[in-house]
């Protein structure tokens, strides 16, 4: 009689064993891999339509005429991507896209008038960027700067 008193206590104990394992190997599955592997690819799509903007302001800033002396022209980016800090650099006639994750980053050619002359200066996420027009001798030189 006293091994069936035990029978219900034992059938529970082991539905809530089985309960628990349960979301713990879910849990597991979800962090491990699936949740990464999501915020990774967000954070891919997020870089591209970084970059994408960041080539766009570039390329607005430069004026049709070529009449102008000198501007500043700011330039919204997102603070982070994938949580993380990132930078934005000219390389001769392209914005290169530079983060800690290595799936996310990227290079986006400009398309420039001749009469620019030069592109150079980084932009690192979290400051104001700046697009800073400067006439010299042979055209107009853009630079990419941090600030107001």
């Amino acid at each position: 009689m006293a091994d069936r008193a035990m029978t219900p206590v034992v059938g529970k104990a082991l539905e809530a064993t089985i309960v628990v394992l349960y979301i713990g190997l879910l849990t597991t599955t979800l962090y491990g891999g699936a949740i990464p592997e999501y915020q990774t690819a967000a954070a891919e799509e997020v870089g591209d339509r970084t970059l994408s903007r960041a080539s766009h302001g570039v390329q607005q800033a430069v004026p049709v005429s070529g009449a102008v002396q000198e501007a500043r022209i700011r330039v919204d980016l997102p603070d982070r991507i994938r949580g993380e800090p990132y930078r934005i650099r000219a390389d001769g006639e392209s914005l290169v896209l530079d983060h800690p994750h290595p799936d996310v980053g990227g290079r986006s050619r400009l398309s420039l008038p001749d009469s620019v002359v030069a592109v150079s200066g980084t932009w690192r996420s979290g400051a104001a960027t700046v697009v800073v027009l400067e006439r010299v001798d042979n055209g107009v030189a853009l630079r990419l700067e941090d600030g107001t």
